[in-house]
């Protein structure tokens, strides 16, 4: 992130959509959107550096934004909004977190698993500011790793996937493939199994290794989960940010499949309003949870640090029921969750 004022496109477009009230000015970039919100003066100065897609992208960073605003709306104060594009590299990064501090935001947000050794560089040279990361852990004594059991939400789709198919045939489309998304594939495929062991899960991944643009791509999800469809799956779980967005949409056009939303809950999402009768369900990460607990918590003088697990049992994820669609098969769901709750089942993080 450099220092040239200007719109951010991404900021444009999140104001069409309606997705926040949070305004987008003048700000600093010249290979990243930004944006920046005024509060009350003597708050607190809350810094987001957005992972691909940033504010907008109606799922994971979304739901960041979220737990910012909150806390903006409760404390007062300001939010200074970076985010990255898929081009960038380590320097960009770390770049980006060291323009927040030397502004004096604190704390500062870094969401996404591509910060971890920026923050790890960065936090060590500011140690009074606090650092916050989203889907990865970090060793700092200012850094609070923001971490959740996405498996065990994944595990409570496949469930729901097994049991709404008609064809045993369902499908996965995960962003880039990674440790992370990994971990949605691996607890799909049990749930699903589970339930049905009869049940066909085709996967694909949209990007790989260092090549985060399956996060950020509709097209591809668009593109996958069409495949997928007219191969002859009728049910499809995208954890893939944005570009799930495009995998809802084309399941959309089809009669009887259903669309499986990831991160935010994505029936209740500005801008999704027409594809809403094909959203079985979202496996619900509460990173805006997470997000507020870290601010509140630098905002009492006792800012959080080490690894903090958000896990179904805290209400760190979740199965939404919006929409009303899982009504007859809540109580195999119920009872799938006390299982993992009770630790009866364990839920796998690895394909």
């Amino acid at each position: 992130m450099r220092r040239v004022a200007k719109l951010s496109a991404a900021c444009l477009a999140t104001a069409a959509l309606a997705l926040s009230a949070t305004a987008c000015g003048k700000t600093s970039s010249d290979d990243a959107s930004s944006s920046s919100s005024g509060g009350a003066k003597g708050g607190i100065k809350i810094g987001l550096a957005y992972d691909v897609g940033g504010r907008g992208d109606r799922s994971f960073n979304d739901s960041a934004a979220r737990g910012a605003d909150k806390a903006e709306k409760q404390f007062g104060g300001s939010i200074k909004e970076l985010t990255a594009k898929t081009s960038d590299t380590e320097a960009d990064r770390e770049q980006r977190l060291q323009d927040l501090a030397d502004a004096g935001y604190n704390p500062i947000v870094a969401v996404g698993y591509a910060y971890a050794p920026s923050v790890q560089k960065i936090a060590a040279k500011y140690p009074k500011t606090s650092f916050g990361i989203v889907d990865s852990v970090v060793d700092g004594k200012n850094v609070d790793s923001i971490t959740f059991t996405e498996e065990q939400s994944s595990y409570l789709a496949g469930v729901a996937a097994a049991l709404k198919t008609k064809k045993d045939h369902i499908g996965f489309i995960g962003g880039v493939d990674n440790p992370l998304i990994k971990k949605f594939q691996a607890g799909y495929v049990q749930g699903v199994h589970d339930t049905n062991p009869k049940v066909k899960v085709d996967v694909q991944y949209l990007s790989h290794g260092q090549d985060t643009s399956g996060f950020s791509s509709p097209d591809k999800g668009q593109q996958a989960a069409q495949g997928m469809l007219d191969n002859g799956a009728d049910v499809i779980y995208a954890a893939a940010g944005s570009s799930g967005t495009g995998a809802i949409e084309a399941v959309n056009g089809v009669k009887g499949a259903w669309a499986i939303g990831v991160d935010s809950d994505q029936y209740n999402i500005p801008g999704m309003e027409k594809y809403k009768s094909s959203i079985l369900t979202s496996a619900v990460k509460n990173v805006d949870v997470g997000v507020f607990d870290f601010i509140q918590s630098v905002k009492n003088g006792k800012p959080l640090a080490g690894n903090n697990v958000y896990s179904l049992a805290k209400g760190g994820v979740s199965l939404a029921t919006s929409g009303g669609f899982l009504k007859d098969i809540q109580p195999k769901l119920d009872a799938a969750k006390q299982k993992i709750v009770d630790g009866k089942i364990k839920v796998k993080t690895t394909p």
